[in-house]
């Protein structure tokens, strides 16, 4: 019975999206995954517009693979798609800054 809880691993699993933030402190075995985490948590069963697609993800704000192990402590955070690419919001900064007569960045 203790060593149950000996061999979890607890990690915290976020969502944010423009108008809330869904979060999860969950406990998964040792040796456990970064997709078995998701499973775990009811994520997906929480935003079905997710689908048979697996979300980006990272931990602590760096990219991983599904395959990752999780250790104690992890932040595992799940990725919304760029509504721009960031390359293309700095240009487009530039050329509302140059239509104001603004120095461009």
């Amino acid at each position: 019975m203790g060593n149950e809880r000996r061999n979890a691993v607890k990690v915290e699993v976020l969502y944010a999206q423009p108008d809330i933030i869904w979060r999860r402190n969950i406990e998964v075995p040792e040796g456990a995954t970064v997709a078995q985490a998701i499973d775990i948590s009811g994520l997906l069963q929480s935003f079905p517009e997710f689908g048979h697609q697996f979300p980006p993800v990272g931990i602590f704000g760096r990219a991983c693979a599904p395959q990752q192990v999780l250790v104690d402590g992890d932040r595992l955070e799940i990725y919304r798609p760029l509504v721009f690419e960031p390359m293309e919001s700095r240009r487009r900064r530039i050329r509302h800054r140059a239509r104001r007569g603004g120095k461009p960045a």
